[in-house]
């Protein structure tokens, strides 16, 4: 099971970012399995960093064996969505940037990918409208809404299988909007789409 990502995909969050790049393609990461965390168990925050940001996203599951996949055939290959967070540790990110370094150990260590229960595409009237979010201790801090998204779902899974086969069980985070901030010890933290609540757990 493999677990992509995209970078840069909602202008908001890039301009939050102070980023002057424009992609002029999806920009890709992965994380391992191991980073995934599920089942509303909590987050320990890790010991090497001091400052670990949660990206509020939403993720969709591979449903079958893909390879070259046209833009206009993609939705046929994902039937289910839920909410996930991209946890970042910033502090070590930026080091890493700074020296010209890959920044996988800011992204993608263990049980830095939280997801939620996943929900039927069928429930939701249009994909491409999707209202999003995250509240810590009761409090909306993070929200966005799929027509926002530079690059659709479809686009990111042409896009992607161009270069990966994707397979059943796949996970795709499809960028965050803007909003990324902190989390402390105790804090609670809920995802929604919509009005659904699909994840909830704890930092610790």
């Amino acid at each position: 099971m493999k677990i992509f990502a995209i970078g840069l995909n909602y202008d908001s969050h890039n301009k939050e970012m102070k980023r002057t790049f424009e992609a002029s393609e999806p920009v890709i990461f992965m994380k391992p399995d191991t980073a995934l965390l599920r089942n509303g168990n909590p987050f320990f925050l890790p010991d090497f960093s001091n400052e670990i940001h949660y990206e509020t996203e939403l993720v969709i599951k591979i449903n079958r064996l893909g390879k070259n996949i046209p833009e206009k055939f993609a939705h046929r290959y994902y039937d289910e969505i839920t909410v996930g967070i991209d946890f970042t540790a910033r502090d070590l990110q930026r080091k890493q940037k700074e020296l010209g370094l890959p920044w996988e150990i800011a992204k993608s260590f263990d049980n830095s990918a939280p997801i939620g229960e996943f929900i039927s595409k069928k429930e939701i009237p249009d994909i491409n409208n999707i209202n999003f979010r995250l509240d810590i201790n009761g409090g909306t801090v993070q929200q966005g809404n799929s027509s926002d998204l530079i690059y659709s779902f479809d686009k990111i899974i042409a896009y992607i299988s161009r270069f990966f086969t994707l397979r059943i069980g796949d996970l795709v985070f499809t960028g965050t909007p803007a909003g990324i901030g902190g989390v402390s010890i105790n804090d609670h933290l809920e995802g929604y789409i919509e009005n659904n609540k699909l994840l909830d757990f704890k930092i610790k």
